[in-house]
């Protein structure tokens, strides 16, 4: 059996990966991969690279800005893949925002076939809910389907 090369071409970790080199590129310019560059000025990533795009990846899959997983990826050492039990610290810190997320997926399907948060599927819902769009001074979007806003709720 072939033994896995100590570095990566961008395309080898594109492939696999899963990511785009483009978003690769984004990646390492933002700090959340890096890599080492050949003397013809090519670009070669650690076998770590692959597992460092496996982290991006899943948390941004929960929901996390770059900013938060370049945030959380500054509190490993320097270049390394998160571990096992990086992984399990990091992501205890996420369960709060999974659960939001759920339970506004919820609130959605259980309101889905009656209001889209501000009644405007139905104009005689509509008119009883929202009488001259009162809803516009809580802002934009549905807000009837945030907690404790309104008659929807």
């Amino acid at each position: 059996m072939a033994r896995p090369a100590a570095h990566l071409t961008i395309g080898q970790l594109a492939e696999r990966s899963g990511v785009a080199t483009s978003a690769l590129r984004f990646y390492e310019s933002r700090g959340l991969i890096a890599s080492e560059r050949t003397a013809g000025n090519q670009r070669r990533y650690p076998q770590a690279a692959l597992r460092r795009v496996a982290f991006v990846r899943s948390a941004q899959r929960v929901g996390l800005t770059l900013d938060e997983i370049v945030a959380a990826l500054a509190t490993l050492p320097e270049g390394r893949a998160p571990t096992k039990g990086d992984w399990s610290r990091l992501s205890r810190s996420w369960r709060p925002r999974i659960e939001e997320q759920i339970e506004r997926l919820e609130r959605l399907r259980d309101k889905l076939d009656s209001c889209i948060g501000c009644g405007c599927l139905s104009l005689r819902t509509c008119a009883l809910n929202n009488p001259g769009d009162e809803a516009a001074a809580r802002g934009p979007g549905a807000v009837y389907l945030e907690p404790g806003s309104g008659p929807a709720s």
